[in-house]
């Protein structure tokens, strides 16, 4: 009797492991998860998601490893991000969970609604953002919708040697350069986007508009016209600069001296001072009213399986330390979140190269967005 009971409780002991150790298996499927980090951009945010962001956050979340798909540079990659989520609108899961984009993205994705989840005030790191980018882009209410991973700023690099006092403004630009003809270069508005940055700042020095082009608008026709004669004026302006072949040429000219002062993007123009290409006593400076550089954005989309790994993903980039190490250190941009709080994470002289000419206040200034899209293309083609 003792032994039947005994061989009933040893094998219902055994069901009992048998069974926890199939429930165990089943949870431990279920908590391996697969990110896909879809991202715009040039190869080097190709780099950043596949050798430095995802590799990290594995480390720091060992059940997930992390997918890095890039689709290309620019709006057109931005685009084919937008147009697999709207094909993917209808499922109950998408197959992305989190994407890099551009900021026209956003103007697509919330004007055709139902895209994106509101995530970004539930994570952390929302209280380290400031800028005004991450409440509205180019025209729409984004707040809630991003986190700025970081910002590209546009601004003029000028050496000292032969600028001693430079020109800060846009009205002392001309002057400036009508008393050094052929010293001022830039690519104009075909050879890259820093001399499409300078032309709009132009536009919107000589019209006093930003608010109507880059953030409320609505799009009027009528105001192209008004453009003929700032667009005129910055041809006859054109007559003493030197016209180069795009942003790098700008640099190589800069750095030859063939001009001496010219619009850049801080990025290259950190990196290229980093790796020797350039008088290490070259300078930058914002000048007034402004000119337009832009932030890539992290948005999450609304059907992801993985809602709350997608957060956490974007929780560890916006990070102070991440940003700090990774987004200013390493690649030389600005960061996302308010600058102030990568202090504690970033040597003195580390955060005295990346703003000690265009600190976060004259950024948050001064640091203008490129127009609304409708705007945008508008200016290209008048300024053609």
């Amino acid at each position: 009797m003792f032994k039947r009971i005994l061989n009933t409780w040893v094998i219902s002991l055994l069901l009992i492991v048998m069974v926890l150790g199939i429930f165990s298996l089943n949870i431990g499927a279920q908590e391996k998860v697969k990110l896909v980090y879809i991202t715009a951009g040039d190869v080097n945010m190709l780099a950043l998601g596949q050798q430095v962001i995802g590799p990290q956050f594995t480390e720091k979340y060992p059940n997930v490893s992390v997918m890095t798909v890039h689709v290309g540079p620019g709006n057109a990659g931005s685009r084919l991000i937008f147009e697999k989520l709207m094909a993917d609108k209808d499922k109950k899961e998408g197959d992305i969970d989190v994407a890099m984009v551009h900021q026209i993205f956003l103007k697509w994705a919330l004007e055709e609604g139902g895209l994106l989840l509101d995530y970004a005030k539930d994570i952390d790191t929302w209280k380290y953002i400031t800028s005004p980018f991450a409440k509205n882009s180019l025209g729409v209410d984004v707040e809630g919708y991003c986190m700025p991973m970081f910002h590209s700023q546009t601004v003029l690099a000028y050496n000292p040697k032969y600028v001693p006092d430079p020109p800060k403004t846009y009205e002392e630009i001309v002057k400036w350069t009508k008393e050094n003809p052929g010293k001022f270069g830039y690519n104009g508005i075909k050879g890259g986007m820093s001399g499409v940055a300078f032309a709009v700042g132009w536009i919107y020095w000589k019209t006093g508009k930003y608010e109507k082009y880059a953030v409320t608008g609505p799009f009027d026709k009528a105001e192209i016209a008004t453009w003929e004669e700032p667009i005129k004026e910055l041809k006859e302006f054109n007559k003493d600069v030197t016209l180069t072949g795009g942003n790098v040429a700008t640099l190589d000219a800069l750095n030859r001296g063939e001009i001496w002062i010219g619009p850049v993007w801080v990025d290259m123009f950190l990196s290229w001072m980093a790796e020797g290409k350039l008088d290490p006593a070259t300078r930058i400076l914002l000048p007034e009213p402004g000119m337009p550089g832009q932030p890539m954005y992290f948005v999450i989309p609304k059907n992801t399986a993985y809602p709350e790994e997608a957060k956490k993903f974007v929780e560890l980039v916006t990070s102070p330390v991440f940003q700090a190490e990774e987004i200013v250190k390493r690649f030389n941009w600005y960061p996302g979140i308010d600058g102030s709080y990568i202090k504690d994470f970033v040597s003195k002289e580390t955060f005295d190269v990346i703003y000690q000419d265009v600190n976060p206040e004259m950024l948050s200034k001064y640091g203008l967005a490129f127009p609304l899209g409708d705007y945008f293309d508008a200016m290209l083609e008048a300024c053609e």
